[in-house]
C-alpha cells in the first residue's frame, strides 16, 4: 500500500514561518483529498487544511490567512506553508490522504507526524 512521509517541522519563534512537506510513495493507484491535521498537547486532533484532487482548499478558521496548502499531483506531494506562527500553532502535524485501490475502493492513510513548536 501507499505511505506518507512528512518533513519540515521544527522550532520557530512566534511570527516566523515554516513549510511542511508530505510525500506519498509506494503502490499508488490514485490519490483523492489530502489534508494536514495537528494535535496539540492535551487536545484532540483537528484538521488544519485540506485540498481536493482538483485543488479546492479549505482551512480551519484559526489558520485562515496565515497557512496555505498546496499539492503537486505529478509528484504526489502536499505542502503546508505556515506564516505568522503563534504559540497556539504548536503541535504534531500529520498528513492524511485518500488512496484508491485497484478495485476502485478508497482507504485513508496517515503519516507519522512532525513536531512544530512555536516559542513566544
Amino acid at each position: 500500500q501507499a505511505q506518507l512521509v512528512e518533513s519540515g517541522g521544527g522550532l520557530v519563534q512566534a511570527g516566523g514561518s515554516l513549510r511542511l512537506s508530505c510525500a506519498a510513495s509506494g503502490s499508488i493507484f490514485g490519490i483523492g483529498s489530502m489534508a494536514w491535521y495537528r494535535q496539540a498537547p492535551g487536545k484532540q486532533r483537528e484538521m488544519v487544511a485540506g485540498i481536493t484532487s482538483g485543488g479546492i482548499t479549505n482551512y480551519a478558521d484559526s489558520v485562515k490567512g496565515r497557512f496555505t496548502i498546496s499539492r503537486d499531483n505529478a509528484k504526489n506531494t502536499v505542502d503546508l506553508q505556515m506564516k505568522s506562527l503563534k504559540p497556539e500553532d504548536t503541535g504534531v502535524y500529520s498528513c492524511n490522504a485518500e488512496f484508491r485501490r485497484p478495485s476502485g475502493s478508497w482507504y485513508n492513510y496517515w503519516g507519522q507526524g512532525t513536531q512544530v513548536t512555536v516559542s513566544s
